[in-house]
């Protein structure tokens, strides 16, 4: 009989390791970097280090394949090819809620989506018209969109005090928002086409497509696939970023073991694992067969895409957001002072959007959907609840940062836009967190009464 292996006192380890995993564990952690990484930008580009921040925004990094050299600077990298992993996890996450979540039944997701439509049709009116037939009259997808990350961050801060349909609400209602914002990238800041790349791009998807009807369960294949449709994407004169969404539609989402059946199996391979290590040892071929088998049922019982969302949730939360965020909030308030920033109809559009036009549109549109029986309130939350949220939905940041890019071409507007979301996105999440905390108390003295 082979020897066991020594075992290892991985005590240590544990004691430096496990303090940096509880801070992952938790539900605010991402946003956390993601603020921290914002006040960091902030700082540079306000202090001696702005020449060595905006230089290194303009550097240029690349490969090389044999005589052609493809190069970018580092901003073009974070906002086209690591927002495009950004979309692929909220494409994950729309597919996820219309096949298994809240908006698989069409009555419960009526009153978050109509409460999104509000969330968006009253930003963007509010915005032209304050910028009708001026210049900056391109911005009205700035202030549609909700930063889910931030405005549940504010939430989970409340802990259970907070019930769980409101929680579902604000959830689907940022959702419902990326949806949107995703189609007004792909429709109206989309400006040159390039059919012939645009085909390659549609064909690349309808090869994902067969690869999901056929089984294939390889994520490998779905991503190699992916690139080669983000390159013929951002070819084409599309947003390249969009071919994360498209691939994230083309991932199953449906398992391929059941656990009936994983259960049986899992335990005939562990007898086979076991009868193979006390025979010939761990490291044998026929032991590391059956751990490979053991691994693939495993893998086969779980559905890609929620092996994918896995796998890129903590490089998104902890990654590429905080570095988009670094990359993108760097703005110089110098600048915003000196060209008179804040009496521009750009700036107070956006402001007064996320604010003001966000909440009103959330409340309007949700009370609308009850008045007409489209919806009905979730159970244990009142007006006052979903009032206070739907403040939380003027938290622009991320995709209204993003869209901002693609509407205003010049720098100084482009940096004006990022102000004013940056500005919105703070006082939004103030007033919704002092909201949200007076319903909480109210709620606590009304059960105390009761």
């Amino acid at each position: 009989m082979a020897s066991p292996l020594p075992q290892i006192d991985q005590r240590p380890v544990r004691k430096l390791v496990e303090p940096l995993l509880r801070f992952v564990r938790l539900e605010s952690a991402g946003s956390i970097v993601l603020l921290l990484a914002t006040i960091a930008a902030v700082v540079m580009a306000n202090s001696s280090f702005a020449p060595k921040y905006f230089a290194w925004l303009e550097y240029p990094v690349g490969f090389s394949a044999g005589a052609s050299l493809f190069q970018w600077p580092v901003h073009l990298w974070v906002n086209d090819a690591l927002m495009a992993v950004f979309f692929l996890s909220v494409g994950l996450e729309v597919k996820r809620e219309l096949r298994v979540g809240e908006l698989t039944s069409v009555r419960r997701a009526m009153l978050p989506v109509l409460a999104a439509l509000g969330g968006v049709a009253m930003p963007a009116t509010l915005y032209l018209v304050l910028n009708h037939g001026g210049a900056g009259a391109s911005g009205w997808g700035v202030p549609i969109a909700t930063d889910i990350a931030f405005s549940l961050a504010v939430l989970a801060a409340f802990g259970s005090r907070i019930p769980v349909g409101l929680k579902i609400f604000l959830v689907t209602l940022a959702i419902v928002d990326d949806i949107g914002g995703v189609i007004v990238i792909a429709t109206v800041y989309t400006h040159k086409l390039h059919p012939s790349y645009l085909a390659l791009a549609v064909l690349v998807f309808f090869l994902c497509l067969v690869m999901n009807r056929l089984g294939v369960t390889q994520l490998t294949a779905y991503l190699l696939a992916g690139i080669a449709m983000w390159w013929a994407m951002y070819q084409s004169g599309v947003h390249a970023t969009l071919a994360g969404v498209l691939l994230a539609m083309a991932i199953p989402v449906r398992i391929f073991i059941p656990p009936d059946a994983l259960l049986t199996r899992g335990r005939n391979r562990f007898d086979e694992f076991e009868r193979s290590v006390e025979q010939e040892g761990p490291l044998s071929r026929d032991a590391r067969h059956h751990l490979h088998m053991i691994r693939f049922g495993l893998d086969l019982s779980e559905s890609p895409l929620d092996r994918l969302q896995g796998i890129l949730h903590p490089w998104v939360s902890f990654v590429i957001m905080p570095l988009f965020a670094f990359t993108n909030a760097g703005i110089p308030f110098g600048e915003a002072h000196e060209t008179g920033f804040f009496r521009d109809p750009i700036f107070y559009g956006i402001v007064l959007g996320l604010v003001l036009g966000k909440p009103v549109g959330i409340t309007l549109f949700s009370w609308l959907a009850v008045r007409l029986r489209l919806a009905d309130l979730p159970h244990g939350i009142g007006w006052k609840q979903l009032h206070a949220v739907s403040w939380l939905g003027g938290i622009g940041f991320t995709i209204s940062i993003f869209i901002a890019g693609l509407a205003f071409p010049t720098g100084e507007q482009y940096t004006m836009a990022r102000l004013a979301v940056l500005l919105a996105s703070v006082c939004a999440a103030a007033l919704g967190t002092l909201l949200v905390a007076m319903t909480c108390r109210q709620s606590v003295a009304a059960t105390e009464e009761g």
